[in-house]
């Protein structure tokens, strides 16, 4: 009889991956709103862009993080799929929060 061997990955995201996916998907959602503004109001002043570019970026990272030890917790034992489910969301809170902080003042009133 032999047995078949079964690979098992419950081996967490590298730590500077799951960080930089998250700041690149913070960049390009704030990219789509930011360079998608013709005439800016005047109000915002000539670099208004430079804001939401820095701080969405920030908290795709943070939520990065979050899914990373979300994920750790996951090869560590607990659910699966709770896991990832909770890391999804909690990425894309950090992200919102992000957006709304990063256009406050210009875009998000």
């Amino acid at each position: 009889m032999v047995q078949a061997n079964k690979v098992v990955n419950n081996q967490p995201l590298s730590f500077f991956k799951s960080v930089l996916v998250g700041a690149i998907i913070g960049l390009l959602i704030i990219s789509f709103f930011v360079f998608g503004v013709d005439e800016p109001n005047p109000e915002w002043g000539k670099l208004w862009k430079i804001k939401p570019l820095i701080i969405t970026p920030l908290a795709g990272a943070a939520g990065g993080v979050f899914f990373y030890f979300i994920d750790l917790m996951a090869s560590r034992g607990m659910n699966r799929t709770v896991s990832v489910l909770l890391g999804i969301f909690g990425f894309i809170v950090a992200l919102w929060l992000g957006t709304v902080l990063g256009l406050n003042g210009t875009m998000w009133d």
